[in-house]
């Protein structure tokens, strides 16, 4: 497979997740924000959502406020940020478009259709309901999944899009878990406080920040099948990083990526599968205990930046060099 057709259908796959897992944050943020709570609450639970994607910097050079219009409006529309949705969903069509003849006509339908139905959207920007159109952007890119699924051969296209969707969902399911937990350890005790001092309960607010947590990785309804008590910390991150039937944890999105590169094997690929191999013993001898005696904010960070290395080799090894692209 040449090297463009490869990098397409890469691309196209993360893009399509990372569509999805911005709609995820958003619609969650959005819901969790119409609840009671103080000014600075709500003012920092959507700069943590700007801060998970790195894009604090880009935002204040447009916008002079942190609030929730102007988040949305960013985080959706915006199209100089290359992680909102009408981007990604755009560089997720662009790419389809260049390799149709490597994807089934009823893919490329999929990405086009929801391309075409976004443009109506857009039309309308400014009466649209938010949290109907996350949910839309959320089932067009499950759509697209399960089309995909449904309908291609299980050969290198397929491998090549299932790598692109599995590091993007784990570079985002640690990134989510690393901003929460550090808005809670940080910034939770003294919110709590000025919920309680303003007759509210603090426990209460405490529950919704973990709930929706879980919630923008679709595991609130899986944490109460696995644990059935009351929502803690510890327990919401032994969920996302070390559960093997939870889709979108760390050694689930790991587990899945080794038998697909090694489908792809060629001869670049051999400190891919070493790295991997390496990530996955991490995960598979370690336990929640001993990440929290670490530092849960030190573990996700390695996590991080072995995983992104290990998405930079890959690129290295099967797709356009950056600089080319």
């Amino acid at each position: 497979m040449l090297s463009r057709t490869a990098d397409c259908l890469y691309w196209m796959a993360r893009y399509t997740e990372r569509a999805e897992n911005t709609a995820r944050m958003l619609d969650v943020n959005h819901q969790t924000s119409l609840l009671p709570q103080p000014s600075e609450v709500l003012e920092q639970s959507w700069k943590k959502l700007l801060t998970i994607s790195k894009l604090e910097g880009a935002f204040l050079s447009k916008y002079d406020v942190i609030n929730r219009e102007n988040v949305l409006d960013f985080m959706i529309y915006e199209t100089s940020n290359p992680s909102s949705i009408v981007s990604c969903l755009y560089a997720a069509r662009e790419n389809a478009r260049v390799i149709r003849g490597k994807i089934t006509s009823e893919v490329w339908e999929t990405q086009n259709t929801t391309w075409l139905e976004l443009q109506r959207i857009l039309q309308t920007r400014h009466q649209a309901d938010p949290s109907r159109l996350l949910e839309w952007v959320k089932h067009r890119c499950h759509l697209f999944r399960g089309v995909m699924y449904g309908t291609m051969l299980k050969n290198e296209a397929f491998y090549f899009i299932n790598v692109g969707t599995l590091l993007e969902r784990a570079d985002n399911t640690a990134r989510i878990l690393e901003t929460k937990y550090e808005n809670e350890t940080t910034l939770g005790k003294t919110y709590k406080t000025k919920l309680n001092d303003d007759g509210s309960d603090g426990e209460l607010f405490d529950f919704y920040h973990w709930a929706a947590l879980l919630r923008s990785v679709s595991a609130f309804e899986i944490y109460r099948q696995i644990y059935s008590d009351q929502v803690t910390p510890k327990q919401v991150a032994e969920l996302l990083i070390f559960n093997k039937q939870m889709p979108r944890s760390l050694v689930s999105c790991v587990n899945e990526l080794i038998p697909l590169v090694s489908e792809v094997k060629n001869q670049q690929s051999k400190e891919i599968e070493r790295l991997l191999g390496k990530l996955k013993a991490s995960l598979d001898y370690s336990d929640i205990d001993e990440v929290f005696a670490q530092g849960l904010d030190e573990f996700i960070e390695s996590f991080l930046e072995r995983i992104n290395h290990i998405a930079d080799e890959f690129s290295s090894a099967y797709l356009i060099p950056l600089a080319v692209a």
